[in-house]
């Protein structure tokens, strides 16, 4: 299998340093400091004009959990066909039960939904909550799922890379297994021949400034210690050290 590697892109500068950096498929998504929210119809369309990225869009109306209520879940859906209508390559979405189990129904109808543009549906890591990995992955398959995204149960994917190679063993062919989260230049290699898959997912996280972000009373601020007044962004030679590392 040809090695993949996708970076997880949080704006249309994002997706331009991953290109630069060597990368042929982003994660687009708004909202990186609270796990990724759904991208504007703006940013996908600059970035399909201006780029020629593989674009997998994220589809999350908020923050937290995976258990949807009817208004969100039409939100959601709605969403899938407006940036499908505009150019994305595919969508990425979870949904879950309260009991930690894959919802079935909501999965097959945003499969169907993604699959009628012929366009890839993806899974995420809402996967890595699921109680019985297993059962999720075969839910998952029969829901007509392309790819899940997971760290395999792990904060990091490097620590579940037992379970990852075990997934990969048993449903390879049949679904696509991209790992990510903590993924870098660094462990790439390891990742691949402990993991067994193919496909990697990697932020490449940096940071800029914004001198705006602190008044004398009132903060924005959403990291802390020396990087107070920054927000995170793709760093081109991170993207060219992972490609690197993962072709080699």
């Amino acid at each position: 299998m040809n090695k993949i590697v996708e970076i997880c892109t949080g704006s249309y500068q994002d997706c331009i340093a991953a290109e630069k950096g060597g990368a042929s498929r982003v994660e687009l998504n708004s909202a990186l400091s609270v796990g990724g929210l759904t991208p504007s119809v703006a940013t996908l369309r600059k970035v399909k004009r201006d780029t020629s990225l593989s674009v997998i869009c994220m589809v999350r109306p908020r923050a937290a959990g995976f258990c949807y209520d009817d208004i969100d879940t039409d939100t959601m859906m709605e969403d899938a066909r407006i940036l499908l209508e505009n150019g994305a390559d595919g969508i990425v979405f979870g949904f879950l039960n309260e009991d930690f189990t894959i919802h079935t129904d909501k999965t097959k109808n945003m499969v169907d939904l993604i699959h009628s543009y012929n366009k890839t549906a993806v899974f995420h890591r809402a996967f890595d909550v699921c109680k019985d990995p297993y059962k999720a992955m075969e839910d998952l398959i029969q829901c007509g799922v392309d790819r899940v995204l997971t760290s395999g149960l792990e904060a990091k994917a490097i620590d579940g890379a037992k379970l990852l190679h075990d997934l990969q063993s048993k449903y390879g062919d049949s679904i696509q297994i991209l790992a990510g989260s903590g993924i870098n230049a660094a462990n790439a290699k390891q990742m691949l021949e402990e993991s067994g898959l193919y496909q990697l997912h990697s932020s490449c996280k940096s940071y800029c400034s914004d001198p705006t972000t602190l008044s004398e009373k009132v903060s924005y601020a959403y990291l802390s210690g020396e990087h107070i007044c920054d927000y995170d962004v793709v760093d081109v030679h991170l993207v060219k050290s992972f490609v690197e590392a993962v072709e080699k």
